[in-house]
């Protein structure tokens, strides 16, 4: 996904909720816990009761679109405008689906990797379009193409499987969840369950020691697939996952000389922590492990870090505490950037590639617009990105999901 490039110059009780309004106002060295030290009350299992829909989107967020939608306010409706334009939304969509999607390195081969991508996005866009609509069209189509792959699919395989997995495993369920429970009349979803828990959760469950944006990947899909299956189990241990890599993912300074280390992933010397790193040996608040490979793989790590976040939330295990630290400086300090600040020499070399893609809705409105962090670098480039289509692999259409959603 090459959408461009920037070289030099271009540029958490009560109690709890009172500790994070000082975390979060007071300046940088006021002495706060780590970022990711965690409150006990917060090291909630998973719910007793999962909530329905609710991967990603609510049934409260749902409602709020499709009022504004339907009221023709903006940015919603411009963004429902444009899904309904696109390829995802076609009512004559025909599946492709296959039993082994093969998928190697750059996606090479693609033996059914953007089909089945593609697929997962189109069954999500149909059952958005049937909860705004509430026209029956999109949700039997959207049930034709989950009906379809999970008639056929058998494995994931080559060295991309687990991306790949991660992937569609996360645009699945997010689909699954809105027609289930909000569309009566779908007889193969139990079929469409054995289908997530026996091909798609054995490849992400355990996640990966590539990089960050693979694990945070395949954890957005486990956390999601967890979800809809009500596994407790499979739920506690992606949260885990979650809380080992997000550290490991983005550097803030309380973390001192070196960037956290995701558990097992072997970077036991500083060499190897900054290889890992892509060559940078100069940390700052906000760096993400991938930010000198390019922002669009950072920006994949970002929107999967936000996603898990919010399912965490809709689930009542709000994880954007432990995190907002982190995610805020992260999206700021690219924001910054790919809005044409000039890039110093200390970072990547004074050069930065690419852009984070249409990533940033979901975090900006968790942290800004619930939390009140101020984010200006990355409210500029939010706006400045409306209506934020979809990258084709997992994100999809949230500036209409997610825009000053208070759901």
């Amino acid at each position: 996904m090459r959408t461009g490039t920037i070289g030099r110059g271009l540029g958490l009780a009560t109690a709890l909720a009172a500790l994070l309004t000082g975390l979060f106002t007071a300046p940088a060295s006021a002495g706060r816990p780590a970022p990711d030290q965690v409150p006990a009350a917060a090291l909630a299992a998973a719910p007793a009761a999962f909530t329905h829909p609710g991967v990603l989107v609510s049934r409260p967020q749902l409602d709020f679109v499709r009022g504004k939608v339907q009221a023709g306010a903006q940015p919603w409706k411009s963004a429902y405008d444009q899904m309904m334009g696109s390829k995802y939304a076609s009512l004559t969509r025909t599946a492709k689906p296959r039993a082994v999607v093969e998928c190697g390195s750059y996606s090479n081969p693609n033996y059914g990797c953007t089909d089945e991508r593609e697929d997962a996005i189109a069954a999500y866009t149909l059952s958005l379009a049937w909860y705004i609509t509430q026209d029956s069209r999109y949700a039997v189509k959207a049930i034709e193409i989950m009906d379809a792959w999970s008639a056929v699919i058998q494995d994931h395989t080559n060295s991309n499987a687990p991306l790949q997995t991660g992937w569609a495993g996360s645009s699945w369920p997010r689909a699954a969840e809105i027609i289930k429970y909000t569309y009566s009349g779908w007889p193969n979803a139990g079929r469409f369950a054995t289908m997530l828990r026996n091909v798609y959760l054995p490849k992400v469950i355990n996640g990966s020691n590539s990089n960050g944006n693979w694990e945070l990947s395949m954890t957005e899909a486990a956390i999601g697939i967890s979800v809809f299956l009500e596994d407790r189990t499979s739920y506690d241990k992606a949260v885990a996952k979650f809380r080992g890599r997000v550290p490991a993912y983005i550097y803030v300074t309380a973390d001192g000389a070196l960037p956290k280390t995701a558990p097992g992933s072997g970077l036991d010397t500083r060499d190897k922590v900054i290889n890992y790193w892509q060559g940078q040996s100069t940390f700052m608040d906000g760096l993400s492990q991938e930010t000198c490979r390019d922002l669009t793989h950072t920006g994949y790590g970002l929107s999967a870090i936000s996603h898990i976040a919010e399912t965490g939330r809709i689930q009542g295990q709000d994880l954007y505490p432990e995190i907002a630290d982190r995610l805020r400086h992260a999206l700021g300090l690219h924001a910054k950037y790919q809005l044409g600040a000039a890039i110093p020499s200390s970072l990547c070399g004074g050069s930065l590639k690419d852009s984070l893609g249409p990533v940033t809705e979901v975090g900006f409105n968790a942290l800004h617009n619930r939390m009140g962090i101020a984010m200006t670098n990355t409210q500029a480039l939010t706006e400045q990105q409306r209506p934020a289509g979809s990258n084709n692999l997992f994100v999809a259409w949230e500036t209409l999901t997610h825009a000053n959603n208070p759901g």
